[in-house]
């Protein structure tokens, strides 16, 4: 007797729904797809051109980098720009080290921006931390901008990360350096997040991420990390390198975390080659999203990959010239 095949049904994670200028990121919204540009903020024109390059691949979130004073004094140009030609994806503010300094003496610049992010390793050591940290989230809860809580192994919070390995090492059975990675990332991320709403920042204002860049370790802090909290997540295999190996590996870890029906945002985080665009990092975030059948963004172009039984390359030309023209 003939078996039913059943395809496996995707069933999301569900979180709070956080808005984000014109795009809702968790919720029942679709998982959403973000890129980041590399040029030096402060060169307007560059970073403009980027920006909606980006846009125009099907980034719906860009990132800029705003560390310095000339980063901030050139965002109000960037976004004049921007409207100008109609481009209206919602801009973030990637802050690090001096962003407590950069909101208190240009909050109008950066209340332009339409969200934060804020790695909790780089805001401050030892006593400077809560107070560079309050001064962030107060002003995302003055001016109204939701916030990603954005961990990474490399630059995790230092302090945090000693208490928990002196600890692990007075225990009779000691877990590895990468366990305690693993959980200290994830308390970093759940310790901020409440320290924010303690602040006043609201519940749905908060995105969380845990980035690493070893694959099975990714997979398993998401996992944990889904589990433990309803808060947007995220996800992102950082430092991942160029080319085929980047997209390999962002793609794999990527797509066993979506399957299982986590993530809300994603990013593919490639290094472009020298003189390299980064739209294809937005391409191929869209090409996993389409894989997996949880969003779909161009037509499928279908190819045989040829074989012995194969002498013309006519059927190679023609799926290179469809796919060119779809894209």
């Amino acid at each position: 007797m003939a078996q039913t095949i059943t395809l496996p049904t995707i069933h999301r994670r569900r979180s709070v729904a956080v808005q984000v200028a014109n795009i809702t990121i968790g919720g029942t919204a679709p998982v959403a797809v973000q890129s980041m540009t590399s040029s030096d903020t402060a060169d307007i024109k560059k970073t403009t051109a980027e920006i909606i390059k980006l846009a125009e691949a099907g980034s719906e979130l860009v990132r800029i980098t705003v560390n310095n004073e000339a980063a901030a004094q050139a965002i109000p140009a960037i976004a004049e720009k921007l409207a100008a030609m109609n481009i209206h994806v919602p801009l973030i503010g990637d802050f690090h080290y001096n962003g407590h300094r950069l909101v208190t003496k240009y909050p109008e610049q950066i209340a332009l921006l339409d969200k934060l992010r804020i790695n909790p390793g780089n805001v401050g050591r030892g006593a400077k931390h809560d107070i560079q940290f309050t001064q962030l989230i107060e002003y995302a809860c003055h001016h109204q901008k939701p916030i990603r809580i954005g961990v990474n192994w490399g630059s995790l919070d230092q302090d945090l990360l000693k208490d928990r390995l002196d600890e692990n090492a007075k225990l009779k059975n000691p877990l590895s350096l990468n366990e305690i990675t693993y959980r200290t990332m994830i308390e970093s991320a759940l310790q901020s997040a409440k320290q924010a709403e303690n602040i006043g920042l609201p519940h749905n204002a908060i995105i969380l991420s845990c980035k690493l860049s070893d694959l099975q370790g990714l997979v398993c802090v998401y996992r944990k990390l889904a589990r433990q909290c309803d808060y947007p997540l995220h996800l992102g295999l950082t430092e991942a390198g160029m080319g085929q190996r980047a997209t390999v590996y962002s793609s794999a870890a990527l797509a066993i975390l979506l399957q299982q029906g986590i993530g809300d945002t994603i990013r593919v985080s490639l290094t472009p080659e020298p003189g390299g665009e980064r739209s294809e990092e937005v391409r191929i975030a869209q090409n996993i999203l389409q894989a997996l059948k949880i969003r779909s963004f161009i037509p499928t172009v279908i190819a045989c990959p040829g074989c012995g039984r194969t002498s013309s390359d006519y059927f190679q030309k023609l799926a290179a010239e469809i796919q060119s023209y779809i894209r």
